[in-house]
């Protein structure tokens, strides 16, 4: 068995590729967009305006067996001081000697670079798929989240990796029965409250809207890196052609946008028979299945309160005139089956808005952290 470094398109492309085989027996799995994952590791993705990275390979003779990469964010350390680099993008064959070697270079260059810890799975940072599958494999993954082989939990912590935040997906059902609770909190503030659609002609302010938001409301929570303006903005633009605007909803209280939400059409189910190939005809058939026929589940990856309402009774109700209202826009389109995540297990606050609204959690990914002993 040999490593090597990610370094050109050639093996770039047998990264990105390795899924396909390690999966072909995997009725749940779904091959991402292959044009999506180049440009992921492309040197345009903003990410790497502030973080560097390795990739590797492990082959036996010909056949690629395993990948991983290695990723430092210079804003987690800025935000952390931690310490912390990630480890990502793992996928291999169950073969424990490809695991360690793996997990060995990738450990071998954060600690070169001065990390005390490894963390991940990070695809690549937080604010993209985040957490390893550890339950729900039943199920096939929703647009941006992750699939994994059932036993990658147990090889990771054999490399010596604890468990340290698990993360669940939500599943509800967006024709809910709004609860007579959250019905009359809404009434109370229904002559201060206005939540609109997003004003895709003036696209650039609604993004720098909803970046101030999240890094606001998110800032408290585990991990957290704030958002770059130039990585969300880059984001917004490329999601708005796949989505209606009022898949996006802002709250404003009083004029003050305080709350918003983000719904993306499951492109996985759109793609699902195109194994991550756009060419030559797999542009039409999404297109297609995204703007006409529409898919008939979404996720629902962003949502955000502003902090000072976090320990008021108007920040639940808040996020209910959100999720109300893009739960219409789904509704009026046909949606049936709609994911809620990623949600901290231990953000009882959202949990609990989520479950009050017949949310159930169908899905557990979880993130390991292993010290990094410096040689």
């Amino acid at each position: 068995m040999t490593l090597e470094d990610v370094g050109d398109k050639g093996r770039l492309r047998e990264f990105l590729r390795l899924p396909h085989r390690l999966y072909a027996d995997d009725p749940q799995w779904i091959a991402p967009l292959e044009f999506e994952q180049r440009q992921r590791f492309s040197d345009k993705n903003h990410f790497f305006e502030h973080a560097r990275w390795r990739g590797w390979i492990a082959r036996r003779g010909e056949r690629t067996v395993g990948r991983i990469t290695a990723q430092i964010d210079e804003l987690h350390l800025a935000q952390h001081g931690d310490g912390a680099g990630y480890f990502g993008m793992f996928e291999a064959e169950q073969d424990p000697e490809v695991v360690d070697a793996l997990f060995g270079a990738a450990e071998a260059w954060l600690r070169s670079e001065g990390m005390q810890c490894a963390r991940g799975p990070f695809n690549l940072h937080i604010n993209e798929e985040l957490g390893l599958l550890v339950d729900g494999f039943d199920t096939p993954p929703f647009v941006l989240m992750g699939h994994a082989r059932p036993w990658y939990g147990e090889a990771i912590e054999a490399r010596g990796y604890c468990p340290i935040k698990d993360l669940l997906a939500y599943h509800i059902d967006p024709d809910f029965k709004t609860p007579r609770v959250m019905a009359r909190l809404a009434e109370k503030v229904s002559d201060r409250v206005r939540v609109r659609r997003a004003n895709r002609k003036d696209l650039s302010a609604e993004a720098a809207v909803m970046l101030d938001i999240f890094n606001d409301a998110w800032q408290d929570n585990w991990g957290f890196v704030p958002l770059a303006p130039t990585e969300w903005e880059e984001t917004v633009r490329t999601l708005i052609h796949l989505m209606p605007d009022d898949y996006i909803q802002i709250a404003e209280l009083d004029g003050e946008p305080v709350a918003f939400i983000v719904a993306l059409p499951n492109i996985n189910e759109a793609a699902r028979d195109l194994g991550g190939r756009l060419l030559p005809f797999g542009w039409a058939k999404l297109l297609w299945r995204l703007k006409v026929s529409h898919p008939s589940t979404a996720r629902v990856p962003l949502m955000g309160v502003r902090k000072r309402f976090h320990h008021l009774r108007l920040g639940p109700t808040l996020a209910f005139v959100v999720i109300d209202a893009v739960r219409q826009a789904l509704v009026a389109r046909g949606v049936k089956d709609v994911e809620m995540g990623w949600i901290l297990e231990d953000n009882d606050g959202m949990r609990n808005i989520i479950e009050t609204i017949g949310g159930e959690a169908y899905k557990r990914y979880r993130v390991y952290e292993k010290p990094l002993v410096q040689e």
